[in-house]
């Protein structure tokens, strides 16, 4: 590629003049955050929308094809859709594809908001009992240490008020008898040390008694409802389940700087929040800390069903996403989206060769993120069925069997299909990055193979920080945007680069060299 970077003049020093343009075409290094229905769910790995929105807006017409065969948390298909392009997106996780189908298909807001209310009032009295104290109050938060429960909060407003409870009191709050759970399907788990998980762990390891109750409770009571919502109302039961947990860590304040400023208010502090400590949430794989909150559990449902419904109101009444169950339908039809579940090594082949405009996803990076493992307690608690056989993962799982050599294989499988898929000068552009050679070799051997001519890559920034990477030695706090040209003639790549050239830390090395 040097002949292409001398003919673009580009050496990778940024002047003055490209970073004054970088403002006005891609942002990448301020990412808003997640709000609205990209902020509703915990999916792992979710990138920057911002991202999203520029690469669709640069590489696609309204109606254009647009494929994602990872669909992941479904934010490219919303950010699609939004914008006039149609849509193919496959996942083999069933969660992938029950939050896509949510974000195209929104229940009414009238509807949702009535079955919201409709469960609060037949449950939330039924839940809170469980967490009442002889005082009257309910318990909100309870501190949990080495299996004993040592302090007891109620809430006043949005203020944590906490409680001076008998030995008695304690000890009926922690001494609740097993709950086996009804409707949640058994889990299925492996020896997994990276993300802390065990094959014998189940729900009742996962949950506190009264937590297991309250979501067999709640799963009961959307039995009753049947298509969009409720699908949501499932969604808002696994997206909520993670602080239900015994998985919410604990954290004590403090102050360590020398700052003599940072003494006064330290001082203050110690006299307003003595002794105060700040609720975690779930964040490390299947961690169960030795300190750790039990949140009452109705409190989470509500905060998980207002978050939604407020989505849901702030995105107005859209028009009907008409979904097709078939690609060859889709391919000759006009419709928005068809949206499957299954691995994309084999849905892949049911698509044309050359009608695809773009290909747009997030593959998963190696062994950084195993999304079946890890959205296996929300498919549990839906009653999902996970296929793990056909994950593209490298997994710590030995048992799973899925080791750097599988995933170099099926991933040039699928990025190979990808490249077939397309139309001639269509563009392959997805976010990846690792600091192992090895998944770095399996994108060379791609470009060597195959009819995709690398174009270049830029950094994206994440929205939002992560314990496990922030605080992981070598903890990658970016990825990299990479961008691949179907058989290209020479100035159809530069009118690509072009596009991109002024775009924060563009670059037309490859990425393993400068990670």
């Amino acid at each position: 590629m040097s002949d292409l970077q001398t003919t673009i003049d580009f050496d990778g020093n940024r002047t003055v003049g490209d970073r004054l343009s970088s403002i006005h075409t891609c942002d990448t290094h301020l990412p808003a955050g997640y709000k609205g229905f990209a902020g509703f769910h915990k999916y792992w790995g979710k990138k920057p929308i911002e991202a999203w929105q520029f690469l669709i807006e640069k590489l696609t017409a309204p109606n254009s094809i647009v494929l994602d065969p990872f669909l992941g948390s479904g934010l490219i298909a919303k950010e699609c859709i939004t914008r006039n392009r149609r849509f193919i997106g496959f996942d083999v996780n069933p969660i992938s594809i029950e939050l896509t189908k949510l974000y195209l298909q929104a229940p009414d807001y009238m509807d949702l908001r009535n079955a919201i209310y409709g469960v609060e009032n037949r449950l939330k009295a039924l839940i809170n009992s469980m967490y009442l104290l002889s005082d009257g109050n309910h318990a909100t938060h309870i501190l949990w240490e080495n299996d004993r429960i040592t302090r007891v909060w109620t809430k006043q407003g949005r203020k944590r008020i906490e409680l001076n409870l008998t030995r008695d009191e304690i000890e009926r709050l922690q001494n609740v008898e097993m709950y086996e759970p009804r409707l949640l399907r058994e889990l299925c788990l492996f020896d997994n040390s990276r993300i802390n998980s065990q094959k014998t762990r189940g729900f009742i390891e996962i949950f506190t008694p009264r937590a297991l109750r309250a979501i067999d409770l709640i799963k009961a009571e959307i039995e009753q409802y049947s298509g969009d919502l409720k699908r949501a109302l499932h969604l808002i039961l696994s997206a909520s389940a993670g602080q239900m947990s015994k998985m919410v860590f604990a954290i004590s304040k403090r102050n360590k700087t020398k700052n003599v400023k940072a003494k006064i208010d330290k001082q203050v502090d110690s006299l307003r929040d003595k002794g105060s400590i700040e609720v975690g949430s779930w964040a490390v794989g299947y961690w169960q800390p030795a300190r750790h909150f039990e949140i009452n559990a109705w409190n989470c449902y509500a905060t998980k069903a207002q978050k939604l419904l407020k989505a849901v109101g702030e995105a107005g009444v859209t028009n009907p996403v008409v979904m097709s169950s078939s690609l060859s339908s889709f391919i000759n039809g006009n419709q928005s989206a068809c949206i499957q579940q299954g691995d994309s090594e084999v849905l892949l082949k049911n698509i044309p060769t050359g009608t695809i405009k773009v290909v747009l996803t997030d593959p998963p990076h190696g062994d950084r993120i195993p999304y079946l493992e890890l959205s296996e307690m929300w498919n549990g608690i839906i009653g999902l069925e996970s296929n793990y056989e056909d994950e593209l993962v490298v997994s710590n799982a030995k048992e799973r069997g899925k080791d750097i050599l599988a995933y170099k294989k099926k991933l040039a499988s699928i990025f190979h299909e990808c490249s077939r898929v397309l139309e001639k000068n269509g563009v392959l552009a997805f976010m990846f990055n690792t600091r192992s050679t090895h998944y770095w070799d399996s994108l060379r051997e791609l470009e060597a193979t195959s009819d995709l001519v690398y174009l270049g890559c830029y950094p994206v920034v994440y929205s939002a920080g992560s314990i496990l990477q922030d605080n992981r030695k070598g903890g990658l706090k970016t990825d990299f945007v990479l961008l691949y040209g179907k058989s290209m003639k020479k100035e159809d790549q530069v009118r690509i680069i072009d596009t991109f050239k002024f775009t924060n830390g563009w670059t037309t090395r490859h990425p393993k060299g400068i990670c």
